[in-house]
């Protein structure tokens, strides 16, 4: 018989949160019920603008109502968020021209390529190619990778990660492994548009990007949902995109360059940007555009003392939809762990807490749409929130719960940011349970999921993954597991639902998540971001005035 619990030390009843002391038990099979139906094959990978959404949304409604929820926007379970549909066609090689022979890269295997312009046909035509390290531009830091030289219309290759990601400890200029947003490919892009680049393309390496390859074909291929905007974007570059590393040692072989002597002198400050003389680059492809409306789901839980004061859930419910197929043909990314896994704890959670009844401050029961395409729909619900974000006490974000089973610990992404830290502790307490560090901060997860769309905006939030150090196995153990989901399932058609799961680690996590939400909740606390933390002063100034308490009609 396998081990379905911890043994809890001995704890004097005031050391444990009134809510663990009362809590209902969270639903196995709700966790179980809502992931196998969100991520069966007739959702279709739940992309948004395709009728897995309608599928998805339709449900999470019936199942928040069924949960005890009121719907969370005047009478609507829905929040509508207005989304571009991108899906690339007739991709031509992107060619590298005028360095010997010309090296066209296949789109798919060797390159990605898009667009975050909303425009049917995109050309870049005999561009200088420029590399511009890791393309960051930081004053704060003196740092500038773009200083003297004008790469308008050109093309920049840039550098994944920060410049000091392989430094041991978070002493380097730029945290040292622990990735700030400088090393967010999302970041290398906004960048290079504002410096006027025509096309900005990064070249892969998997360490440094935290993913093979393979999630960056799935990701980047097929449809891509962007946010719609005025001017159609515009000013963004042209096109945007990623290379094989192989390709680049390649290219800059042809260019009388060492791509592996300037990478290295791209680590030091006072890089300066590098032409490879004579090399342009060439690409050009169609888009197919949609204009749809996607949908957050939320539903509210109301408070009975401060209805006016509101704790956050929040976990995305979309995935890639049909995506690069496998070996055997199957091209649905189901995305069972990520995420119908965290959606399905929004449905046990909100379950929970209902049966409890009520608790003093209003909580919000958030399913946000497009967290895969970039953060969408979290994005648009902050920049348009239904509840008044200096009202939002602090948030608890969940994406893709663990199945390796009960751990003895929880990894928590951002740990020692906020005072949100100590309640966790006290939820951990109750399970004998202690919070952990990530090991892999490298890897940038603080800036992929939706808690960052809350916390820039000063709301502090809470995100942690199911813990490294199992109770069969440790950290060996813990290691494996995640190692073996980002190689053959991650962003992947084999991320399916397993009838064969042991969910007692993930009904223990989601238990923590309930104990923490629901004492915030019942508490008159503001927790705050710690003294000096990059998004201290945000909460602070948002907290000064007066904030009406009603949701807007959005």
């Amino acid at each position: 018989m396998r081990l379905r619990t911890l043994a809890l030390p001995f704890l004097a009843l005031a050391a444990v949160p009134a809510a663990a002391q009362t809590a209902p038990p969270i639903s196995e099979a709700t966790l179980k019920d809502v992931t196998k139906e969100l991520s069966s094959d007739a959702y279709e990978g739940r992309a948004p603008g395709t009728a897995g959404e309608e599928k998805t949304v339709a449900y999470l409604a019936k199942r928040f109502a069924a949960a005890g929820l009121t719907p969370g926007n005047r009478g609507s379970w829905y929040q509508d968020v207005p989304l571009v549909e991108i899906t690339a066609q007739n991709v031509s090689p992107l060619t590298f021209s005028g360095a010997g022979a010309p090296i066209a890269l296949a789109y798919g295997p060797q390159m990605v390529i898009g667009t975050h312009r909303i425009q049917p046909h995109i050309a870049v035509k005999d561009s200088p190619v420029v590399f511009v390290g890791y393309g960051i531009t930081a004053p704060e830091k003196g740092w500038d990778d773009y200083a003297g030289v004008d790469v308008r219309g050109k093309t920049v290759l840039i550098l994944v990660n920060d410049p000091d990601w392989q430094q041991p400890d978070v002493g380097g200029l730029f945290n040292g492994r622990a990735m700030t947003y400088y090393g967010r490919w999302t970041y290398k892009y906004e960048e290079a548009a504002r410096h006027g680049a025509a096309a900005a393309i990064i070249v892969h390496q998997t360490e440094p990007a935290a993913y093979g390859w393979n999630v960056v074909q799935s990701s980047w291929t097929g449809a891509q949902q962007l946010a719609d905007s005025k001017d159609g974007g515009a000013g963004e570059s042209a096109a945007i995109g990623w290379i094989q590393h192989d390709a680049a040692q390649r290219l800059f072989a042809q260019a009388d360059q060492s791509f592996d002597t300037l990478a290295a002198a791209a680590k030091r400050k006072g890089f300066r940007a590098v032409a490879l003389k004579g090399v342009t680059a060439s690409v050009s492809f169609d888009n197919a555009i949609r204009k749809h409306m996607s949908r957050n789901v939320v539903g509210v839980l109301p408070g009975k003392t401060r209805p006016d004061e509101y704790i956050l859930y929040s976990a995305h419910w979309d995935h890639l939809g049909h995506c690069e197929a496998a070996p055997d043909g199957d091209d649905i990314c189901n995305g069972a762990i990520d995420n119908a896994t965290g959606t399905a704890a929004l449905v046990a959670l909100a379950e929970a807490n209902a049966k409890a009844g009520a608790p003093a401050r209003s909580q919000i029961f958030l399913a946000v749409t497009g967290e895969e395409s970039g953060l969408l729909g979290s994005e648009y619900y902050a920049a348009n929130p239904l509840y008044p974000l200096a009202k939002t006490v602090a948030g608890v974000n969940m994406d893709a719960l663990s199945m390796a089973g009960p751990a003895k610990n929880v990894v928590v992404i951002g740990k020692g940011k906020s005072d949100l830290d100590g309640w966790l502790d006290r939820a951990l307490a109750t399970q004998g349970r202690v919070a952990s560090v990530e090991p892999t901060p490298e890897k940038g997860f603080y800036y992929r999921s939706d808690h960052f769309s809350f916390a820039k905006r000063g709301v502090p939030m809470v995100y942690f993954e199911g813990g490294d150090d199992l109770v069969n196995g440790g950290r060996a153990a813990g290691k494996a597991a995640a190692e073996d989901y980002e190689a053959h399932r991650y962003h992947g058609p084999k991320d399916e639902y397993d009838p064969a799961w042991d969910w007692t680690g993930v009904v223990r996590d989601v238990q923590l998540y309930y104990t923490l939400g629901r004492s915030l909740a019942d508490s008159d606390a503001w927790p705050n971001w710690v003294a000096g933390d990059e998004f201290r002063a945000i909460r602070d100034k948002s907290r000064a005035p007066s904030t009406p308490a009603a949701p807007s009609a959005k």
